[in-house]
């Protein structure tokens, strides 16, 4: 994947002139956005510090959808948008009033879950003659939980992922990323002043293996432990992924749901665990899915890419909003996993629950080495 083979926008985008805000909305479909979005809330994430929020506050920037533009909202400070927007710098003095080239705003971002970035969406929705003239994005790898301060340390070495390049105004602006580091916060540069609606950061999980050692046995399939969807066999109402967020499913579209079936197959999920691992026990869960839950379920697992499948939980029938539990015979090696639904419907949450395997957790330690951990 090249930064070339990414559409760019530049320029302003038409005055919003009524109807649907996003009909004139620039995007293009990037190749990394089935990856996870390392920047979800619902993983941890966090704007932890900017240096202007005049007009709109940060935390926007992570809000999940799209951004919803309302050409009536106006507060005491002037247009009230939902994105990140600061105030209009300016020079120094009348002899010059603009600002240097220098100048620019920023914001620090807590990632989820460290990870490995493979693309950056700076996405400028409903910012048609106020987004930046352009933008940077840095990251940098720092243990624990930082402070701002922390952060904007000089001794903090922080690497440049997007340079400095022009973006267009009510357009996704996407960057692919290549940069083979686990890094832990962002750093946002907007030059020289203006608003982004969204940002989302697509990549890999890169799990500490001496947190995961520590915690004995965890959820395998966590996406904040390294677990990640592979394939799935339909994604019509909402993604796969959904399966493996952290905490129970809230409501019907956070889990994973497939159209209705009207042939004789059935719908499926292909998993990849962070390492080799021995699973021991296993939970199902339909919560919120009462009249479109899978009827039944499957679980099969292999060992290595090549490996054969083995099933270790037969066909088993689901209760809706139901959370199911199973526990294994024995423990059972894998690297892989697949659940089956029959026929269709969805599950909101697969909990994997087991430990590494020594040959795991001595890959995963050499990988984390590998990425400066």
């Amino acid at each position: 994947m090249t930064d070339a083979a990414i559409p760019r926008f530049t320029g302003d985008a038409s005055p919003y002139a009524g109807g649907d805000p996003y009909a004139d909305h620039r995007t293009a479909d990037f190749p990394f956005t089935h990856l996870v979005d390392l920047a979800d809330r619902r993983l941890g994430a966090g704007v932890i510090a900017a240096n202007d929020e005049f007009f709109a506050e940060r935390e926007n920037l992570l809000k999940p959808g799209p951004a919803v533009f309302d050409p009536e909202h106006f507060g005491h400070k002037g247009k009230i948008m939902d994105g990140w927007e600061t105030r209009r710098r300016r020079g120094v003095s009348a002899a010059e009033p603009h600002p240097t080239p220098d100048d620019h705003d920023w914001a620090l971002v807590r990632l989820g879950a460290p990870g490995v970035i493979r693309g950056i969406v700076l996405d400028t929705a409903h910012f048609r003659g106020n987004y930046p003239q352009a933008v940077s994005v840095e990251g940098a790898s720092l243990p624990g939980s930082p402070s701002p301060e922390d952060l904007l340390a000089p001794d903090v070495k922080w690497t440049t992922l997007v340079p400095r390049t022009p973006v267009g105004g009510h357009a996704a602006n996407g960057f692919a990323v290549d940069a083979e580091q686990r890094l832990t916060h962002l750093r946002i540069n907007q030059h020289p002043d203006g608003g982004i609606a969204r940002l989302r950061v697509y990549g890999e999980v890169a799990p500490d293996p001496a947190w995961l050692t520590a915690l004995g046995t965890f959820d395998l399939a966590a996406l904040e432990n390294g677990g990640q969807v592979e394939d799935a066999s339909d994604r019509f109402y909402s993604p796969a992924t959904n399966t493996i967020q952290p905490g129970r499913s809230r409501k019907m579209d956070d889990g994973w749901e497939t159209r209705r079936r009207r042939d004789r197959g059935n719908d499926w999920i292909r998993y990849r665990l962070a390492a080799q691992s021995e699973i021991r026990a296993v939970e199902i869960d339909t919560a919120y899915l009462k009249g479109n839950s899978a009827g039944w379920a499957a679980l099969s697992v292999r060992d290595g890419e090549d490996g054969d499948w083995s099933e270790v939980l037969p066909r088993t029938r689901l209760q809706p909003d139901t959370n199911h539990r199973f526990v294994l015979d024995g423990p059972v090696r894998v690297t892989h996993v697949r659940i089956d639904i029959f026929p269709d419907g969805g599950i909101s949450r697969l909990r994997l629950y087991g430990s590494l395997t020594d040959e795991g957790a001595a890959g995963l330690a050499a990988r984390h080495r590998e990425l400066g951990g």
